[in-house]
């Protein structure tokens, strides 16, 4: 499981913090987002740790990579409390925050291959679907993620990107496109480019409804 570092969210207030009303899980994404939006701490404080371990997760997923998630994390909800007032529909407020931390993935990527060009960037914190799984995973489910981390370390960032949030994230193939910032058809090209590399190496059985007209 991945555990997200402390965050500093948004600006540091003279004004004595308000006390939650209630238990956060009765508490809806527009009434968080309505409250952090008139000032009030405790619902930025509330809204990320109701969405942090979502973000951790994704943003673990695509990059493999801890210290890059600690950083993705960290920028995502700075940058989402800053913008918190451009956000038009509340109660779409994981998606949005999905789509913050997916363009940081992306600028990562491009500075990932800049760096590989200029033979400076070394992994070594590389993440591995096998190694998310849970401890009950069996054996053999285990060596199958194995061959699957093997197959998608061969894939391009950004296809590797879109198959994981098409298919192990479960997002529609809208919401990968919206989450990619790219078009529909964008979107299932890099989808069927890394299924192709995909399926040389294992037997993955996926609907492959991703094909173009």
């Amino acid at each position: 499981m991945v555990r997200p570092r402390a965050v500093r969210l948004g600006r540091e207030s003279e004004e004595a913090p308000i006390s939650r009303p209630r238990p956060l899980s009765e508490i809806s994404d527009p009434e968080l987002v309505e409250r952090a939006q008139a000032g009030e701490r405790w619902a930025e404080e509330a809204l990320f740790r109701k969405h942090v371990d979502y973000i951790a997760a994704l943003s673990y997923r695509l990059l493999r990579s801890h210290a890059e998630t600690d950083d993705v994390v960290q920028e995502t909800f700075v940058a989402a409390l800053t913008q918190l007032r451009d956000l038009a529909m509340p109660n779409a407020l994981r998606p949005w925050l999905a789509g913050i931390a997916v363009h940081k993935v992306h600028r990562r990527f491009r500075r990932q291959r800049l760096l590989s060009v200029l033979g400076l960037h070394r992994s070594t914190d590389e993440a591995t679907l096998e190694a998310c799984a849970p401890p009950s995973t069996s054996p053999e489910i285990r060596a199958e993620l194995a061959l699957l981390d093997i197959a998608l370390a061969r894939v391009a960032d950004l296809d590797r990107a879109a198959w994981v949030l098409r298919y192990v994230e479960g997002h529609s193939l809208e919401e990968v496109a919206t989450l990619c910032g790219c078009s529909l058809a964008t979107s299932k090209r890099r989808i069927q480019r890394a299924h192709a590399s995909v399926r040389t190496h294992v037997d993955v059985q996926v609907e492959t409804e991703e094909a173009l007209p």
